[in-house]
């Protein structure tokens, strides 16, 4: 008898991925009908395969990896000054409720002098990465400045999240306008007051 070959991994997750879709819309769907609302109507027949596109998009930072983003590296006369970009907007799903949270980052790393340096646009691809994942904001600053550490020749690293979250704006204490900042220094950013005082000065500039 000849040998089977087992199907590609890659089928089995796909497969898994479908079947969870398909029982998610039907949940959805007898949600809605519990609630008391036509699911098959008009305006909601659609509804649960929006919502699972929706979930898709912002959740595709699952299938990107950190490290083949900043592999890309190119030469640049600098001194070893901190790097930064401020202000980059972002949006991510709340791991505990599934609702948006929203906001911006300023990001930096200071590369070790004559070291190659990434382009502008990978700091806030990198932000995306993580952002399109179910999370939480401590944990999103934290894995932006591990991944600069981990994939650049730096000295360090900082990001500093500010965001209204949707779990607090629109649901239990409904503090609207409410935002959270938190902040992950790493290396020189950590350990050198005179480098961290530069960071907030560009940013503050």
């Amino acid at each position: 008898m000849a040998a089977t070959t087992p199907a590609p991994a890659v089928d089995v997750v796909l497969d898994a991925r479908e079947a969870a879709a398909t029982a998610y819309a039907a949940g959805l769907r007898a949600w809605l009908t519990a609630r008391g609302l036509d699911s098959s109507s008009h305006a909601l027949a659609d509804t649960p395969d929006r919502v699972l596109r929706a979930l898709d998009e912002m959740t595709a930072g699952y299938d990107q990896d950190p490290a083949e983003l900043l592999a890309r590296t190119f030469p640049a006369e600098h001194d070893g000054m901190p790097i930064v970009v401020s202000g980059v907007p972002f949006a991510s799903l709340c791991e505990h409720h599934l609702l948006p949270f929203a906001g911006t980052a300023d990001i930096g790393y200071q590369p070790a002098p004559g070291a190659p340096v990434v382009g502008l646009s990978k700091l806030p691809r990198l932000l995306d990465v993580y952002a399109r994942r179910l999370q939480t904001q401590e944990a999103l600053t934290r894995q932006v400045t591990t991944a600069l550490d981990r994939h650049l020749d730096s000295l360090g690293a900082a990001c500093i999240v500010r965001s209204e979250h949707g779990c607090l704006a629109h649901r239990g204490a409904r503090k609207s306008g409410s935002v959270m900042v938190t902040a992950s220094y790493t290396g020189s950013f950590r350990n050198d007051p005179a480098v961290r005082d530069e960071l907030h000065r560009l940013l503050t500039g």
